[in-house]
């Protein structure tokens, strides 16, 4: 990276593996921020075996590229987190495209000391199909952060001072998925505050198939119960399992009475996802215990 050594404000972490498809069009996005702050871009490969690692190697010049052999997205961002230069830092996903002003309005909350992790809009990709445009009940931010009763911030689109991120321990390798809501749990229970950053948009690669979205809620489903249940041994309190009968009684109404009747359905689907990937851990750790 030419004049590697001049001051940094920001790095913006992005780790990928096998992410040929999407990793241009991320990294052009990230490229083209309006940032009045100096930007520091890392890439991390997750040592990927498709051609991602050649077409990063083109920006060579403008962004530093990492490699991490140790498999999970755990260690590929705490490897940009230990090289980043930068006092705050921003992490994105390799399918997201960011919004030029992204950045500074993600940051903007960050200069008010008691504010742990800021987290920005969620949008879904530009002529998304109804499946991909329910992504954004998914990632809705500001229900996560601002009406969840624990509060948490999803990576995709997440900055934090870097100081903070070292307090609170780093990404937990053990953790496939989740991995965020774990962090942003431990951050909170230092007392620092969760903020929503609506102007500070991106662009997701949402999943857009009906199998693709009960296997987002499998895996939601599967991780999450294992995140509250490890977050219940220290104390916070959660749930201990979902309420399937309830979930899937306001899914029906919402399916029968609208306003919109897609939604309900994919919220079903979603749901059902969620349920069966909650039992399958629940079924894991007890065989682990007995």
């Amino acid at each position: 990276m030419t004049e590697a050594r001049r001051a940094v404000d920001v790095t913006v972490i992005v780790a990928v593996r096998n992410g040929e498809a999407s990793i241009v069009a991320c990294v052009e996005s990230l490229l083209a921020l309006r940032s009045s702050r100096e930007v520091e871009i890392i890439v991390v490969d997750n040592d990927s075996t498709d051609g991602t690692r050649r077409r990063l190697e083109s920006y060579a010049d403008r962004l530093v590229l990492l490699s991490e052999t140790e498999r999970g997205v755990s260690a590929a961002r705490n490897c940009g987190i230990r090289a980043a230069r930068g006092e705050w830092v921003a992490f994105t996903d390799a399918d997201c495209v960011v919004d030029p002003g992204w950045l500074d309005a993600l940051l903007e909350p960050l200069v008010r000391p008691e504010v742990g992790i800021v987290g920005g809009r969620i949008a879904a990709r530009h002529g998304a199909n109804a499946i991909e445009r329910f992504g954004e009940e998914i990632h809705d931010h500001k229900r996560a952060i601002e009406d969840d009763s624990n509060p948490y911030v999803i990576s995709m689109s997440w900055a934090s001072r870097r100081s903070v991120l070292i307090e609170a321990g780093l990404f937990d390798l053990a953790m496939l998925r989740g991995q965020d809501v774990d962090l942003a749990w431990r951050i909170h229970e230092l007392g620092y505050q969760l903020v929503y950053a609506p102007n500070a948009v991106l662009q997701h690669g949402n999943e857009r198939t009906l199998l693709g979205l009960v296997r987002e809620g499998y895996l939601h489903g599967r991780w999450g119960h294992r995140v509250r249940h490890r977050h219940r041994a220290r104390g916070r309190a959660v749930r201990r399992w979902m309420n399937v009968p309830r979930l899937v009684a306001g899914d029906l109404r919402r399916l029968v009475l609208g306003p919109s009747r897609v939604a309900g359905f994919l919220c079903l689907c979603f749901d059902l996802g969620k349920a069966l990937g909650e039992l399958s851990d629940r079924v894991r750790a007890r065989v682990r215990e007995s």
